[in-house]
């Protein structure tokens, strides 16, 4: 099997080093590849499993048509935080691909509570956890399978006057493909969390799953 990771953007998500961390397993599991061009995405036969870390960014027509398409087809998609959830925000194809996007994660850096809600086997065995990073807000639909969730407190000063919860990992099918997505994961550290390691590592394999 290939994977193929496609990794870029703004660089404030480290997208090399945060790709980095998971190659090891993903040698153990695929041949693997990595693009630091979106045109990658006009090439994708044989390719099993993209791993997509690209905050921000524009995808042309063509590049966007070649990744929903692959998808569809059976290739598996998956990524953490801004790489997957805040990329390519002019394109509506990818948007509904990915099922969710990043609107806020207001207070910056906050202590927060991720609550599991699923029996997922990307999730299996794991408890809540709680965590000192972003937390991400986020728009998403009721295609999703949500695994987990994470839920913003209002306050005085809020907009918001009642708690909001939404989703903080997810699964989706999509054609013949899979879609992972967790939002976890704004420092190279917050991969290393043993919770969200082992979520992303499952969901890497889950989404490559015929």
């Amino acid at each position: 099997m290939r994977a193929l990771i496609v990794r870029g953007g703004w660089p404030g998500h480290s997208p090399e080093e945060a790709t980095d961390r998971f190659v090891p397993f993903l040698r153990d599991h695929f041949d693997v590849e990595t693009a630091d061009s979106l045109d990658a995405y006009l090439a994708l036969d044989g390719v099993d499993l993209v791993v997509q870390c690209w905050s921000d960014g524009t995808l042309t027509d063509a590049q966007s048509a070649g990744l929903v398409e692959a998808v569809r087809r059976g290739m598996g998609l998956a990524g953490w935080h801004g790489g997957l959830v805040d990329a390519f925000r002019a394109s509506r194809d990818y948007l509904q691909l990915t099922g969710g996007q990043f609107v806020a994660h207001p207070g910056g850096f906050v202590d927060h509570r991720v609550e599991v809600v699923s029996s997922h086997p990307i999730v299996e065995g794991i408890d809540g956890f709680s965590l000192h990073t972003e937390q991400y807000w986020v728009l998403s639909d009721g295609l999703n399978d949500v695994l987990a969730t994470t839920t913003f407190t209002p306050g005085p000063d809020t907009p918001w006057r009642e708690p909001v919860t939404v989703p903080a990992v997810w699964t989706r099918r999509w054609g013949a493909g899979r879609v992972f997505a967790c939002t976890i994961g704004h420092a190279p550290a917050d991969l290393d969390i043993p919770q969200v390691r082992t979520i992303i590592e499952r969901g890497l394999l889950w989404a490559a799953t015929p």
